[in-house]
């Protein structure tokens, strides 16, 4: 990372919050794993411009349970449990009653956000965070809580949209773009509902890895002009997880009348089609974010019934640095995992 980011990123992990004051409703973690997402390079990179310093980011938080407050009742000490990007809501519009949080416009993040104390909010990073008992969530004791941790985000991410767009039934063809932590987590779960799965990629550089180690079924060079020509009106959905500037109308040539192509990439300028790439074949582009509390669940469940787990790397927190500029050249296979509790937090 650069100097700027290097220098916040090495003071602020060594906070030890209790982030706020504890309410009735609030549930106090020790961390003991967070996964490494590409929104916190974004995040502590002010790609968005919207990045406030000092920042403790971590978003894919594993932990146990130390303390609850007199209200909760969804958990207790000793609990592993997990907490994701959001940490509030405001449970009273339409997205919070018909819960899909992570829709409400006064959802809180869980850092580079304000609590409704006033607080900034603080993630992962760190060796304690305090969230309310909505946003926390059993672990299920079959996943190994190094191994859970990126299933808050990635492996929610690509399960919602699935689930929302009614595309879990056997059979379907689908293909994941990228494969990163989020991509190789689509490949997995979209395996695991019976689908055969194309990677599409911009080189062959992942194809032993794809088809050899995660399973699709098919691997598609996007560069190649006579690959994707064959594949035209072959696929029932694109998951598309690439956070950079990328055309669209290649990849919406690929999908069958009433395909969806699903953006899940965090992207900071405006992406391009044409439309009549859209309208001859009556197909979709949307996006989606994250998932529901609920969804997590079901998804952790879903993960535990199929023995599917995230590839991880584990680093310690001193390595923190070195991780994010290698997560900046897409070297790593397919998730970071912080081993927080491991680690020595203090200067």
């Amino acid at each position: 990372m650069g100097r700027k980011g290097s220098q916040w990123l090495s003071l602020s992990l060594h906070i030890h919050p209790k982030h706020r004051k504890n309410g009735p409703e609030d549930v106090v973690i020790k961390v003991l794993y967070c996964g490494i997402c590409h929104t916190d390079l974004h995040q502590s990179k002010n790609h968005l411009g919207m990045s406030n310093y000092p920042m403790v980011p971590g978003h894919e938080v594993v932990g146990e349970v130390v303390e609850v407050g007199r209200e909760v009742s969804k958990v207790r000490v000793g609990d592993v449990v997990g907490a994701g990007v959001i940490v509030g809501c405001c449970r009273e519009c339409g997205s919070c009653k018909a819960n899909i949080e992570q829709y409400c416009n006064k959802r809180i993040w869980s850092y580079n956000d304000v609590y409704t104390d006033g607080k900034p909010t603080q993630g992962g990073f760190a060796s304690a965070m305090v969230v309310d008992q909505k946003f926390v969530i059993k672990i299920p004791s079959a996943l190994a809580p190094e191994q859970a941790a990126p299933l808050l985000c990635a492996g929610v991410t690509v399960y919602s949209p699935l689930k929302h767009f009614g595309l879990m039934t056997g059979g379907l063809r689908g293909a994941i773009m990228g494969l990163g932590g989020v991509g190789h987590m689509g490949v997995k779960i979209a395996k695991a509902m019976g689908h055969h799965v194309t990677v599409i990629s911009s080189s062959d550089r992942k194809r032993t890895e794809a088809m050899d180690h995660l399973g699709a079924d098919a691997y598609l060079v996007s560069s190649d002009e006579a690959q994707m020509a064959a594949a035209n009106d072959s696929l029932d959905y694109i998951i598309d997880t690439v956070p950079v500037f990328h055309p669209l109308e290649p990849y919406l040539s690929l999908l069958k009348v009433n395909g969806k192509l699903i953006l899940m990439g965090v992207i900071n300028q405006p992406l391009q089609f044409v439309t009549p790439a859209v309208m001859l074949g009556r197909k979709t582009i949307t996006g989606s974010f994250i998932g529901s509390m609920d969804e997590t669940l079901e998804m952790l469940e879903f993960c535990e019934k199929k023995g599917l787990t995230s590839m991880i790397e584990m680093v310690k927190m001193e390595q923190i640095n070195e991780a994010m500029e290698r997560l900046e050249r897409n070297d790593v296979r397919y998730r970071f995992v912080v081993d927080v509790a491991g680690s020595k937090l203090d200067p």
